[in-house]
Formats: C-alpha cells, structure tokens, sequence
C-alpha cells in the first residue's frame, strides 16, 4: 500500500491534534490505523479525512471555546504544521511562513478555515 495521510474531520472530536496529519498504517472498509507518536492507534474511517499524498500546506484551525494552551493573541484561527503538527499564529497577511519547530515552511491556504 503507498502511504496514505488522515486527520480528523473539523466536526469530529478526539485524541489527535486538531488539524494535524497521520500516516496510515492499515486502512480497510470501516476503519483505519493511524500512527500516533509511534503507537497504531484504530479510528473509525468515517471520521477521518484521508489524501494519497502528504499535505504541504498549513492546516487552519478555528480556535476551540476552551484552549487554555493557546495564547489568546492569536485569535480566532491557528495554523497547524503539516510536517511536525506544531501549532503557531497565523499572520493575516501572509502566504506562507516557517514552522518554529521543524523549520519547515510551507503556504497558508486562504479561504479555507
């Protein structure tokens, strides 16, 4: 199988990071293994989004009503790293920017939220 890619729908709630993308470790009808920080872990594949290839942009991220990790300035979107799943503030008027984790720098879709 090539690798595929999954995170959770932005309806869904549940133990992976909001926004963050999974490598797909077994994928059948009704349900798919993800790997999660080394450990396989099976989620229901109605739940997930799943791509054929690795996602290269930032994911944006409504900030939830209780975020006590997420510095209120900022705002109401957060960006999520497409390689590390880092979270960081989203600059309003940029197209792109680094990760201040991995240094990765990837594009900020605009329009999607």
């Amino acid at each position: 199988m090539a690798t595929q890619w999954a995170r959770l729908r932005s309806t869904e709630a549940g133990l992976l990071r909001r926004g963050g993308w999974y490598r797909v470790v077994k994928l059948t009808a009704i349900e798919a293994v993800l790997d999660v920080h080394g450990n396989p872990t099976p989620f229901p594949r109605q739940s997930l989004e799943i791509k054929s290839e690795r996602p290269q942009s930032w994911t944006i991220v409504a900030r939830p009503s209780r975020s006590p990790r997420l510095p209120l300035s900022w705002g109401t979107h957060y960006g999520v790293c497409p390689n590390c799943r880092e979270r960081a503030p989203l600059d309003d008027h940029a197209a792109s920017m680094r990760c201040p984790k991995c240094n990765g720098h990837f594009e900020i879709p605009r329009g999607n939220s």
